[in-house]
């Protein structure tokens, strides 16, 4: 596929592994950016082996847009392929516990002298400074610090977890940002600089009114289940076949869906007439229309919420997703012809850019230093004889 992206003509060098670094990269990769990921020779990147079922196939995602390479950077030799592999590189990704970089020969002062204009974003669990930051991190440990693991679940259970890691993906679209912000910044100073994004900092970000309400009014925010504290009604409600989403906490909103459920006097009751007073009671209210939801069935209950324009939606899988003429008509899921398992349905790129739209041009690498020839060869000279010895030695 033609490349049309925005960032066309950046070249990104991965040395991620796991989920931040590597996600960062599928974002500029997908955005266009020429993706070069260095695995360790051998088992490679974990996420090859990452995902349920008997195929692994989330590295068909996150490694989709990129070519690989491999490289001991444990050896010196191995390090300095790198190092003349990043000083033909606009973006350096990397998500090792700070300071490795550096055990390595790669930190930014030792890069910046090579290439002044290298854009380093670095991902970490508690940032490259503080009394922290030589500590291990992992997303998980990020959601805990940074205030997410506490608020979810129900109220009488231990904190619960998303079933994805939001930690480690809300880290790399942050990288991601601080990346296109810098490529801004280097347009007037010709300068690169480091990001530093920390996983706890990344979801204490979405955290929104967390801290100011503690500060202003010692406010602890605690788990709630399925709803959030003082928005009602906005919950999954029990139809008589299958759960179905409704949000309908603004004012007018709520009087619609009263004259849905056939009772437009809630709307005049004074325990629900205004925002505060169905924060108030928004235990009651959510038992009032899952009474009413549990009469009917979702199809049912979805065609009155579109009648009278009420935001709400069924809980989709990816069963629902695969049927949805939504999804078909602005190809939110795509098929890209994968070299492990042939044609394989994945979600298409986002955000959607009108004048460089982003794509998926090219399947993720099935083996290991797929591309050593073809990118050792083309940047850096190396003949086959020179791969061999390398290869011989352990280096890729």
């Amino acid at each position: 596929m033609e490349n049309q992206g925005a960032l066309n003509g950046l070249r990104v060098i991965e040395l991620g592994q796991l989920l931040a670094g590597p996600f960062c990269g599928q974002l500029l990769g997908d955005m266009g950016a020429e993706v070069i990921k260095v695995e360790p020779p051998g088992a490679g990147d974990p996420m090859r082996v990452w995902g349920q079922g008997h195929d692994k196939v989330n590295w068909e995602v996150i490694a989709r847009n990129k070519r690989s390479v491999s490289a001991n950077l444990r050896v010196p030799e191995g390090q300095d392929l790198v190092r003349r592999l990043i000083a033909t590189a606009d973006i350096l990704i990397e998500n090792f516990k700070p300071g490795t970089l550096e055990k390595w020969g790669l930190g930014p002062d030792v890069l910046h002298a090579i290439n002044p204009r290298l854009i380093i974003a670095r991902m970490s669990g508690y940032g490259q400074t503080g009394p922290y930051s030589d500590r291990a991190g992992f997303g998980g440990i990020g959601e805990a610090m940074g205030g997410w693991r506490y608020i979810v679940g129900e109220p009488d259970r231990p904190p619960s977890r998303m079933g994805i890691s939001i930690g480690d993906s809300l880290t790399a679209t942050y990288g991601c940002m601080g990346v296109l912000a810098a490529l801004h910044a280097r347009q007037a100073t010709g300068r690169g600089q480091v990001i530093d994004a920390a996983l706890y900092e990344s979801v204490l970000q979405v955290m929104e009114s967390v801290i100011p309400e503690y500060d202003h009014m010692g406010i602890i925010r605690e788990r709630s289940g399925s709803f959030l504290p003082g928005i009602a009604p906005s919950n999954v409600y029990q139809c008589s076949d299958q759960e179905f989403m409704i949000g309908a906490n603004n004012d007018m909103i709520f009087k619609r869906l009263c004259t849905a459920m056939g009772r437009p006097e809630l709307a005049d009751d004074a325990r629900y007439a205004t925002h505060i007073a169905r924060g108030k009671n928004q235990i009651e209210l959510d038992a009032l229309i899952n009474d009413w939801t549990r009469t009917l069935t979702v199809a049912e209950v979805d065609a009155l919420m579109i009648a009278h324009s009420i935001p709400a939606g069924r809980v989709y899988r990816a069963p629902e997703m695969f049927e949805d003429p939504h999804f078909a008509a602005r190809e939110a899921i795509v098929t890209v012809e994968t070299e492990r398992f042939g044609p394989l349905r994945m979600q298409n790129v986002v955000p959607r850019l009108s004048e460089t739209p982003s794509s998926i041009r090219s399947p993720a690498p099935s083996v290991v230093g797929q591309h050593n020839s073809d990118i050792y060869g083309e940047l850096l000279g190396l003949t086959a004889a020179d791969l061999d010895a390398l290869r011989a030695r352990g280096v890729i």
